[in-house]
C-alpha cells in the first residue's frame, strides 16, 4: 500500500494494514484515508515507543496518548489551544485524531481479538443523570465559526481585484453557493446551467454524498461568462472547470492545494490572516440567516442532512441576537399593552 510507505509502522502491524484496506475497498474518500492512516500510524507509533500492544491497549493507554496530542509541541508555533498556550493541539483536531483510533478498536472487537473499546464514545444511556447523555473519552469544545468583519471582507476584496479572471470567480462562486473547496475544485463544465444561473453540486465531490442545486448570483455570472471565454484560450474540451495555467500543469484541472495557496496570499495581502478556503461557506450561511432563511432551508442550500451542522456554521454577533430579541419583547409589550387597555374598557360586573 502506498499509505504503508508513506507511514512505516503501519505496515508493522497486520489488522491496522487490513482495516484501512478494508475502508479503501469500500470506497472511501482517498482525503478520508489518508486522515485515517495519519491518525492511526500516530497512534501506534507511540505504543511502539513504550512498548505496548495495540490490541491489548488499555484505556490508561488511550488517555495517555490523549495526554500527549493536548501537550506536546505544535509544528504550527504557539497560541494553538488557547491565547496564553504554547503547546498542544487543538480540541477539534484531538477529536479527529481519535476517530481512526476508535473504528480501529471498533474493527477489533469485530474480529473477536477484543471484548471491548477503550476509546469508548459519548452515547445516550437511559436512566443517567442530566438527559442520559454520556460524556466521550475527550470533552468536545464547540466554538463559533470565524468570519471577517466588514472592513477585512473589503480588503479582502481589495485584494482580490487584482487577481486573475480565474481565481475572482472562484472566490466568487465559494462565497454564492457556500461551496467548499472541494467541491469548487471539481466543479465541471457541464455542471453549469448559465440560463438559469445554477450549478450541480455532484454528490460525489460533497462531504456527505449529497447533490444539490444551488444558485449563483448575476454578478457571478458576468465573471463567470468572462472566465469561460478565457478558459477557452485554453483549451476547448470538457472537463474540469477551472485550469492551472502553470508550465508543469497546463490545462490540468486545478487542485484543492493550488487553490488553498490562492486563498493564503489573498488572506496575507490583505492583513487577514485567519481567512481560509471555508471562511465563504461560513460568511455565506450567517449571511442567510441574517436575511431571515430559515434553518432547514439553509440546511438544504448548504447540502448538510440534520440542521445541527448548519447552526455550528452559523454565527450571529451579540449584537444582533440582541436586536432580535428587542424587536419580539417590542411585539410582546405592545400585546400586553393591548389587553390592558381592553381589560380598562371593560365595565366593572365584567372585570369582578
Amino acid at each position: 500500500m502506498v499509505l504503508e510507505e508513506k507511514w512505516p509502522v503501519l505496515g508493522r502491524h497486520n489488522e491496522a494494514a487490513r482495516w484501512l484496506r478494508i475502508w479503501t475497498d469500500l470506497g472511501r474518500a482517498p482525503r478520508t484515508i489518508d486522515a485515517y492512516a495519519r491518525g492511526l500510524a500516530e497512534y501506534l507509533d507511540r505504543c511502539e515507543r513504550k512498548g505496548v500492544d495495540p490490541v491489548g491497549a488499555t484505556r490508561e493507554h488511550i488517555a495517555g496518548h490523549v495526554r500527549e496530542l493536548s501537550t506536546r509541541p505544535s509544528r504550527r508555533g504557539a497560541n494553538v489551544v488557547s491565547i496564553d498556550s504554547g503547546s498542544g493541539l487543538s480540541n477539534a483536531t484531538i477529536q479527529q485524531r481519535l476517530v481512526p483510533v476508535r473504528l480501529f478498536y471498533d474493527f477489533l472487537i469485530e474480529e473477536g481479538l477484543r471484548e471491548s473499546n477503550p476509546v469508548g464514545r459519548g452515547r445516550y444511556t437511559p436512566g443517567r443523570r442530566f438527559g442520559g447523555h454520556q460524556r466521550g473519552l475527550v470533552p468536545r469544545l464547540t466554538r463559533l465559526p470565524w468570519i471577517p468583519t466588514e472592513a477585512q471582507w473589503t480588503a479582502i476584496l481589495q485584494v482580490a481585484a487584482n487577481e486573475p479572471i480565474r481565481n475572482r470567480v472562484m472566490l466568487a462562486l465559494a462565497y454564492d453557493a457556500a461551496l467548499r473547496r472541494e467541491e469548487l475544485c471539481s466543479l465541471r463544465t457541464d455542471d453549469l446551467d448559465p440560463a438559469h444561473r445554477t450549478l450541480r453540486v455532484r454528490a460525489e465531490t460533497t462531504k456527505g454524498r449529497r447533490e444539490r442545486i444551488v444558485p449563483y448570483s448575476a454578478t457571478a455570472g458576468v465573471l463567470l461568462s468572462s472566465y469561460l471565454a478565457h478558459r477557452a484560450s485554453l483549451t476547448r474540451a470538457r472537463g474540469g472547470l477551472f485550469l492551472s495555467e502553470s508550465h508543469r500543469n497546463y490545462a490540468q484541472p486545478l487542485t484543492l492545494w493550488s487553490w488553498s495557496k490562492i486563498v493564503r496570499r489573498i488572506a496575507l495581502g490583505a492583513g487577514v490572516p485567519r481567512f481560509s478556503t471555508h471562511t465563504t461557506r461560513h460568511l455565506c450561511l450567517t449571511d442567510l440567516a441574517r436575511a431571515g432563511w430559515e434553518i432547514h432551508e439553509i440546511a438544504i442550500f448548504a447540502g448538510h442532512r440534520h440542521t445541527d451542522s448548519t447552526i455550528q456554521y452559523i454565527h450571529l454577533s451579540g449584537r444582533e441576537l440582541a436586536d432580535k430579541l428587542q424587536k419580539g419583547m417590542q411585539q410582546i409589550h405592545a400585546w400586553r399593552i393591548r389587553q390592558l387597555a381592553q381589560l380598562g374598557g371593560q365595565a366593572p360586573e365584567a372585570r369582578s
